[in-house]
């Protein structure tokens, strides 16, 4: 910053002396017939505008360093801090409307970074020292020059204003935009689309917004065109009104002509700076839409988030307990009520219970996606909200039933459970998930690009990879999303199977909507409406003869062949 402001300073320092060399040729060179003098005076005004040029570069590289280290850190600030939102904030968002507002608007406030903050100290620097200069030559002149400047002031605030609104207006457009084609050019979107033949209902969707985008463009574009113009008028009538009434005080002998000449050159160099003042304030006030959209999410509190004096635990043995838990996702209506069970380290728990039952928000407590609104979680002891967020994630991987997957090898998907882990740790990795052999037989194995969100692998492929990425891991604490719904028998098997290595030696939490599936958990918690129904073992609950007995009873009936059955 200190060197771009010399560099605009000497810049426009030096600007000031051609007009001045001028006055000097005129008034006291040719009349003295001085051709040493001449050539002098000629040579010196090259070298100094060739040295405002090479300034001028520099002072363009400095100007767009410090745009981009700015616009660098404004997008970082705005990755992390959303990064950091909770689970709640992300599922009432569409992800392209976020994207526009990060890629889009932070794009659109470049220009008014690298150019506006420099043109700004740069016209002021010029506008000052050229006033100053003009007021020495002659005051009155100056005063004539510039008396009718303050009537551009309203119009360009009102122009700015306007522009202010149709850029906030174009923005959520863009955003809109961005949403549509994040939601139909994915691949899911796609694949929805395709096969119910609403491409051409897209499409017209597409247009509209799109339009829209365009309409406002133009009356953007179009918006202070008409001051612009009169801005420029001025530019050329005053340095022609500057002869003119320089020219009656040459000819009164109240200046010289050199005087003259030189003052129609620092006009029209007055104007140009003057000019971008005002068209900048009108920038600024367009731009002030653009930032606050920005700042909208940069102030967003953080609603999961480390507390004061949070722990950092380095090894969780992975003692799970709910303590009177209560959680809803929208005040007033209870997902969950007093919600009490543990889990000793090492155990596996299932959540079993009809869809809408509270397994899923109950899993997904433990690792902080949500915090209770009663009651406590509790990893060893410690409410899971005084334990760092960096510590708890450590300890606990999620098996989902939706494998997502990025679109990268799968040696690299694989190994996203630890970062610098070695080739040979993930294909260990792999053999336990008994995925190895099929990636092995591809043509690139571990090096295979598993396409967007992993749509090159079947489910069951893909729930394997996950697997092996949560053995890589190494968690304490496992949640298991029902990971052997949806695939067929031979493929349940060689997941069961990866399953049973993997919740080995660790406290596991199952969501398990097969209940075949978790015949050998240490408790099975059924939940019902958002409580704790029963719990218990498999034979105890088939015992009691109660909402567990009669759900495996129906998924057994409803599995049997009736020839079998009968």
């Amino acid at each position: 910053m200190v060197l771009l402001l010399a560099a605009i300073t000497v810049a426009s320092v030096l600007a000031l002396f051609p007009p001045l060399i001028i006055r000097a040729i005129i008034d006291y060179t040719l009349p003295r017939g001085d051709t040493a003098q001449l050539n002098i005076l000629a040579v010196a005004m090259v070298a100094i505008v060739a040295a405002a040029s090479l300034i001028s570069v520099g002072q363009a590289y400095l100007a767009n360093t410090i745009g981009q280290n700015i616009m660098f850190g404004l997008r970082r600030d705005l990755y992390r801090h959303l990064g950091g939102m909770s689970l709640r904030w992300f599922t009432a968002n569409r992800t392209g409307e976020v994207l526009s507002r990060v890629t889009n608007d932070v794009g659109a406030v470049q220009g008014v970074i690298s150019d506006t903050m420099a043109g700004i100290v740069g016209n002021l620097i010029v506008a000052g020292t050229t006033i100053t200069l003009m007021l020495r030559l002659d005051w009155r002149l100056t005063i004539f020059s510039i008396a009718f400047l303050p009537v551009f002031i309203f119009p360009a605030r009102r122009v700015g204003n306007i522009q202010r609104r149709l850029v906030t207006e174009q923005q959520e457009q863009i955003a809109k935009l961005s949403g549509q084609m994040h939601e139909t050019l994915s691949v899911s979107g796609a694949l929805l689309v395709k096969t119910f033949g609403r491409a051409t209902d897209e499409e017209v969707r597409f247009d509209r917004t799109a339009n829209q985008v365009r309409r406002l463009g133009i009356r953007r574009a179009m918006v202070g065109r008409w001051f612009n113009v009169a801005i420029g008028l001025a530019g050329s009538i005053v340095p022609a009104a500057v002869y003119w009434y320089g020219g009656h005080q040459v000819i009164g002998g109240e200046a010289s002509l050199g005087t003259v000449v030189a003052f129609a050159a620092l006009v029209g160099r007055l104007f140009g700076p003057v000019s971008s003042l005002l068209s900048v304030n009108i920038t600024i006030l367009s731009s002030v839409s653009l930032f606050e959209r920005l700042f909208d999410y940069l102030d967003l509190e953080h609603e999961i988030d480390d507390r004061p004096g949070a722990v950092d635990i380095p090894r969780v043995e992975g003692h799970v307990r709910f303590d009177h838990v209560g959680f809803s996702y929208v005040p007033g209506t209870p997902v969950l009520h007093d919600v009490s069970f543990d889990v000793p380290a090492g155990q596996f728990a299932a959540l079993v219970g009809a869809s809408g039952a509270g397994k899923t928000t109950t899993a997904y407590l433990v690792p902080r996606l949500y915090d209770v609104e009663s009651g406590r979680v509790l990893v060893d002891g410690h409410d899971v909200r005084e334990i760092t967020l960096e510590s708890l994630g450590r300890s606990i991987a999620m098996v989902n039933q939706e494998t997502f997957l990025f679109h990268e090898s799968i040696g690299d998907n694989i190994r996203y459970g630890r970062a610098g882990a070695t080739a040979e740790e993930v294909e260990e990795a792999a053999r336990a998930a008994n995925i190895h052999e099929f990636i092995a037989a591809l043509p690139q194995g571990y090096q295979t690009v598993v396409g967007e969100r992993g749509y090159r692998l079947s489910g069951g492929e893909k729930q394997r990879l996950a697997i092996a990425r949560a053995l890589l891991k190494d968690p304490r604490i496992l949640i298991l999303d029902e990971a052997t719904s949806s695939v067929d028998s031979r493929t349940e098997r060689a997941i069961q199977d990866a399953l049973d290595r993997l919740t080995q030696g660790r406290t596991t939490i199952a969501i398990a909507h097969r209940l075949s599936t978790i015949l050998k958990a240490d408790v099975i918690l059924v939940l019902e409406q958002g409580r704790v129904v029963e719990s218990g073992t498999h034979q105890e609950l088939l015992a009691r003869d109660g909402t567990y007995a009669r759900q495996f009873h129906q998924q057994f009936e409803a599995a049997t062949p009736p020839a079998l059955a009968t």
